[in-house]
């Protein structure tokens, strides 16, 4: 089976109104049972460089959370070890994708998207992907909350 057929798929930030400085509202990710999680950022049209765009983790979903280390497009580093950069004003319609090992961190992340102060602003929407499960997903109720459509 593909790993992908025993994943769980969960909203991290909504499809919301143009962003300008200001923060996206983020949603708990519970990565709890999960060795993985991919969070895929899908920036929109933007007119300014994002000011944070970054992941932070805490040990409870309601508790404090800190920056998750090097989960951080502001001088992360990418797999061939490029210094990343914020999004810009012309990075249009772009995906930002943060794969994180969650073996030995606090289960509960959250992204932190953060638009610059532009003249109209920016768009983000972000997905999360857990894998890895210790008992995976096997019904779709578990797997997505909007259900999931399987080909064969």
């Amino acid at each position: 089976m593909n790993v992908m057929q025993q994943a769980k798929y969960v909203r991290a930030v909504s499809p919301a109104a143009i962003l300008d400085n200001t923060g996206a509202a983020a949603t708990v990710i519970d990565c709890r049972d999960f060795d993985y999680c991919t969070i895929i950022c899908q920036l929109g049209a933007t007119d300014i460089a994002w000011a944070a765009l970054k992941v932070q983790s805490s040990a409870t979903s309601g508790g404090t959370y800190a920056d998750v280390t090097g989960a951080t497009f502001d001088a992360g580093t990418s797999p061939d070890g490029t210094v990343l950069a914020l999004p810009s004003g012309t990075d249009d319609n772009q995906i930002c994708v943060f794969q994180i090992d969650m073996r030995r961190k606090n289960p509960f992340l959250k992204v932190v998207a953060t638009a610059g102060d532009g003249t109209v602003g920016g768009f983000i929407a972000a997905s999360a992907i857990l894998t890895r499960a210790h008992l995976s997903p096997s019904t779709s109720a578990t797997m997505a909350d909007g259900d999931v459509c399987r080909v064969l």
